[in-house]
């Protein structure tokens, strides 16, 4: 079973490569499920719900955020409506939406799929590795392919948690920083891990953003105008190949495109 998350789309370059590029991938690649993290896919702040139907539309079958979640105040409706887009379990109760999803794959496995963000270096939320046990006591034993995607700043925080799951689910890959890591491997028990994805979007910046005014903003420590950057723009993805059986990932690689 192939399953390909795609990295941090940012701002319309990342939704256009992800457009034109997402059934060409499918099809090369055997991809049995798609899940993609969208947070940043709305001019590289939040999401939208026309723009989340439109990953929808294109295949993807789960979607993942992170901090930047709420940054549109249409999406507090719309979670409670669309499943498929997750924000992160550790936020609190009372904010809408959820941290897992449960569905079928392509080929016919039964999948779950896990949305938590770290706490180092960001907001102070509920602690991530005691709320991921919560989410696992929620899973059915019959479903073995169980999917994370944590955001979070902290490498350290990051391998922590891949460890602290290793043998449990298939695969924990990080994301938020937007610079892909070179780290990929299948720990010990077999969970396939990743520091960080990468980021889907343009290249040609700081992060996503046009590079001037982050340069101003580093020298001044002033407030600045942030706009997406264009060009150079590069789609950033993990393939992790999982035994559905057994819910143990066989293989993990990046894979990444070029415009």
């Amino acid at each position: 079973m192939n399953i390909l998350f795609i990295g941090d789309v940012f701002a319309s370059p990342g939704r256009r490569i992800v457009a034109n590029l997402l059934h060409q991938i499918v099809t090369e690649e055997r991809i049995d499920l798609i899940i993609a993290n969208v947070e940043n896919s709305a001019g590289g702040f939040g999401v939208t719900a026309a723009i989340a139907e439109e990953f929808l539309s294109l295949g993807v079958e789960v979607m993942t955020t992170g901090n930047h979640v709420w940054d549109k105040t249409e999406i507090h409706e719309y979670l409670p409506r669309q499943p498929r887009l997750l924000r992160p379990a550790n936020y609190s109760p009372l904010l809408a939406g959820t941290g897992l999803y449960m569905g079928k794959a392509r080929n016919g496995a039964e999948y779950a799929v896990m949305n938590l963000q770290g706490r180092t270096f960001m907001a102070t939320l509920d602690d991530p590795f005691r709320k991921v046990e919560e989410l696992l006591a929620q899973i059915p034993d019959r479903i073995k392919v169980r999917f994370i995607d944590f955001h979070a700043e902290a490498t350290s925080e990051k391998v922590a948690f891949g460890w602290h799951l290793d043998g449990r689910v298939t695969a924990v890959v990080g994301t938020h920083t937007h610079i892909p890591t070179a780290d990929e491997r299948v720990l010990p028990g077999g969970t396939a891990y990743q520091t960080d994805v990468g980021m889907t979007g343009s290249y040609a910046g700081v992060i996503g953003v046009e590079k001037g005014p982050i340069i101003r903003k580093f020298q001044t420590a002033l407030p600045m105008r942030m706009e997406a950057a264009k060009g150079m723009v590069e789609l950033h993805a993990t393939i992790v190949t999982a035994d559905p059986e057994t819910g143990k990932a066989v293989r993990i690689r990046r894979y990444e495109i070029k415009e």
